[in-house]
Order: C-alpha cells, then sequence, then structure tokens
C-alpha cells in the first residue's frame, strides 16, 4: 500500500461514525470500531501505538470511526478531528534522515495530505504553514482551505444559487516512535456562523493551533516494544 493510498483515508475524513456508547452498554453491544474503549473515556488505537482522552461526549451526540491507520472524533455541534498515525518504513526514514525534520515534514505534508485534499475538493489551498521545533521534537502546523470540505454539511443551509462554504482546516504534523502522526480539525463555526463570523485568517489560525495541542496533550504515546537480542 502506497503513502497517497495511505493518508487518503484522511481527506474523506470517515465522515460516517459509530456512536459513543456507555461503560455499561459495551458490554452489551458489539464493536463497532478497530480500536477499543477504555473506562469509556480513552481511544486506544488498533496498533496501540497511542491512547487518547476522547474529546466528544455522548451527549453532544460525540461518536468516533476507525481504520487500522485513522480515528475520527466528531459531535453534533463544533467538533470534527482525525488523527492518522502511519509507521516509518525506510523510504521515509531515510526521507527524515536526509531532509531533517522541518522539511520533511513540509515533503510529507505537500506529497501525501495536500495532494489528496486537492484531489477531493478541487481548489484547495495551503493558506499558511508554521513550525514549532519545541513541539514534540519538531511539529509542522498547516491551515488549508477546502472549498466544498466542511464536514457539517449536513447543517449548512445554501440559498438556490449559493457555492457550498470553503471549509478551513488546521493540521499538525510530527514523528514520534517512528510514527508520523497528521491531526486534522475543522473550524467548524467558520462555516456554520458564515454570516456572523469575522475572526482574521490570524485569529483562526490561532484557534485551531490551541485545538490542536489541546488534542497532543491528550494523548499518551506507547514506544514500540524492543526487538530480543
Amino acid at each position: 500500500m502506497t503513502l497517497r493510498t495511505l493518508v487518503s483515508v484522511l481527506a474523506f475524513a470517515l465522515p460516517l461514525a459509530a456512536p459513543l456508547t456507555s461503560q455499561a452498554q459495551e458490554a452489551d453491544m458489539p464493536p463497532t470500531i478497530i480500536g477499543h474503549i477504555e473506562g469509556g473515556k480513552v481511544y486506544v488505537s488498533p496498533t496501540g501505538t497511542f491512547k487518547i482522552e476522547i474529546p466528544v461526549l455522548p451527549e453532544l451526540g460525540g461518536r468516533i470511526t476507525d481504520t487500522d491507520y485513522v480515528v475520527t472524533f466528531q459531535d453534533d455541534y463544533t467538533t470534527h478531528c482525525s488523527i492518522a498515525c502511519f509507521g516509518m518504513d525506510a523510504t521515509l526514514r531515510w526521507e527524515e534522515d536526509t531532509r531533517g525534520r522541518k522539511d520533511f515534514l513540509t515533503y510529507f505534508f505537500a506529497d501525501a495530505v495536500m495532494g489528496d485534499f486537492q484531489n477531493r475538493f478541487p481548489g484547495a489551498t495551503i493558506e499558511s504553514a508554521r513550525y514549532r521545533p519545541s513541539l514534540q521534537g519538531g511539529g509542522m502546523f498547516a491551515f488549508t482551505l477546502l472549498p466544498g470540505g466542511t464536514m457539517f454539511a449536513n447543517r449548512v443551509m445554501l440559498a438556490a444559487d449559493e457555492k457550498p462554504p470553503v471549509a478551513k482546516r488546521g493540521n499538525l504534523l510530527f514523528v514520534k516512535n517512528q510514527h508520523v502522526f497528521v491531526i486534522s480539525i475543522e473550524l467548524a463555526e467558520k462555516v456554520l456562523d458564515r454570516s456572523t463570523w469575522n475572526k482574521t485568517p490570524e485569529e483562526e489560525n490561532e484557534i485551531l493551533t490551541k485545538r490542536l495541542v489541546d488534542i497532543v496533550q491528550k494523548m499518551v504515546f506507547t514506544p514500540p516494544a524492543e526487538k530480543a537480542k
């Protein structure tokens, strides 16, 4: 499976999600996700590479869907967050060693993630990007504009001659334990409150940056098991 194929699920962003259930209900219902939930509050990835305090609530329509590589959390209000995690093969490790962390993350986003956004949402662009060396050993923030790319389309009312709104996503990439993580969050208010939304791009970026960092702070990463000697 190619890198582009792996990351392609991020652009589709897994819009269909399984509803969260209470801990008591879990025992009586068949599993609806590939990973699993601990104590009703923590999602554990299928590979055990990371776990995260679930950022949505069942009372607000919170739901989860996942594959081997991507988990998406969404609720009925303003939360849509995807976390992708890809193991680095020899080629990706070589790319990082050769390019350095900052250029590697730029390359990964442009070649894999952004390329797929553009295929899925014609006219998609990178509005801006920034690199934070202190975040997880080097984190790349990329803010994208996706025409018709909102994951809240069922709540957007359009006039007969009105084009679908341009969605904005904040994306954060970093490397941890020989895995590339890509976290993507939509700024839902930009499309749901578009008649009154008046934040500048810089203010929007700050909102998305805070939300992305909040997600990282909820995550716990599991180092790979040491090979037996």
